[in-house]
């Protein structure tokens, strides 16, 4: 059994002591995460938290910088956490999933932050997200599969889920088991060539390690039982990235829930936003999306239905063909609403 044994609180001396770091002597080893209290933090009040994880070698002092969620805690207040990885003694860098064989989980170093922080701080438990970058990502994934009890949402930016082969088989954790409805969102790179974050995943001799964003959306949208895809374009701001975003959504899921791909075409090994593509910014794209959920679905689903979110500030009033023909059964359709505003779908069934 894992034994928290000791804890240690160490103000940051930066951003008016809002940024804490915090040492745990946890399964025989000195392990660390930082804090970042939003701008108006009061004790009296209840805080979601989102976890960020960085990425294999990485530290979360330098992974704050470029997944900043600082200014967005401080205007939609909550509690945003950097954990660090722990060395792993094969390779001897920073990891979250250390190279088999080994009895290494970190999925039980995050429960243990979660059991702190709501023992210091008054904390939303059905409002407990993660994010990560590459290994973080994965490191993400895993959270949702197997922490699932205690992650509302989930996203995943530039990392790939393990194959069944490679959590059963090789790290002998059982097969992805969530327990509640689960949003969850990808940002992946069509050209990120990094196996295990590969856009159409990764086989080895016959052996599949990691899954494609295509195995993904299908297992967490069959999962969720969500209607067929939606596909819109995402404007093209920055033309000198060399990438370009299409945002596929799987809508009305049980209890409102939704899965979210930021598909990044041409798009490499990054984090939208601060490197890479910069037509969207992947740290506002996560909280913007995971923060309307908590651990029963979708927070107020049983007032409206999803759909009904999306439109409450604009009316369709037209719904175009290609050649410009009102339609309602096109695969190309272009929405027209009573704004002005318009949106290009593509329907994929």
């Amino acid at each position: 059994m894992k034994k928290l044994l000791l804890l240690l609180i160490i103000p940051f001396l930066h951003f008016g002591q809002q940024l804490i770091t915090e040492n745990m002597f946890f399964d025989n080893q000195e392990r660390e995460y930082i804090i970042y209290l939003p701008e108006n933090y009061n004790n009296t009040v209840v805080y979601p938290v989102l976890f960020n994880f960085h990425g294999g070698s990485g530290y979360a002092d330098d992974f704050i910088y470029t997944n900043d969620m600082r200014p967005i805690a401080d205007t939609a207040n909550f509690i945003a956490v950097y954990p660090q990885g722990a060395i792993d003694p094969d390779g001897g860098t920073t990891s979250w999933i250390h190279k088999a064989p080994t009895d290494h989980d970190d999925i039980f170093f995050i429960e243990a932050i979660i059991n702190n922080l709501n023992e210091e701080y008054l904390i939303d438990l059905s409002r407990i997200y993660a994010c990560g970058y590459s290994e973080g990502a994965i490191f993400s994934y895993e959270l949702g599969c197997r922490l699932n009890d205690k992650i509302a949402a989930f996203a995943a930016v530039s990392g790939s889920m393990l194959a069944d082969y490679y959590r059963n088989d090789i790290y002998e954790w059982g097969p992805c088991d969530p327990v509640h409805p689960t949003a969850m969102m990808l940002i992946p790179g069509t050209n990120d060539e990094n196996p295990h974050s590969n856009y159409d995943g990764f086989t080895y001799y016959d052996l599949p390690l990691y899954l494609s964003a295509n195995e993904i959306t299908t297992y967490w949208s069959n999962y969720n039982n969500t209607d067929d895809v939606v596909v819109n374009s995402v404007p093209n701001t920055n033309t000198s990235d060399g990438s370009t975003v299409e945002r596929y959504s799987w809508l009305n899921g049980d209890q409102c829930v939704s899965i979210e791909e930021l598909k990044i075409i041409n798009g490499g090994h990054d984090w939208p936003g601060s490197f890479g593509n910069m037509d969207i910014n992947a740290s506002e794209e996560i909280w913007n999306f995971v923060s309307k959920y908590n651990t029963s679905g979708l927070i107020n689903c049983n007032s409206a239905s999803y759909d009904e979110f999306e439109i409450i500030e604009k009316k369709l009033i037209k719904v175009l063909d290609l050649l410009g023909r009102e339609t309602l059964n096109d695969n190309f359709q272009l929405h027209i609403y009573d704004d002005g505003s318009t949106d290009k779908k593509y329907l994929i069934k």
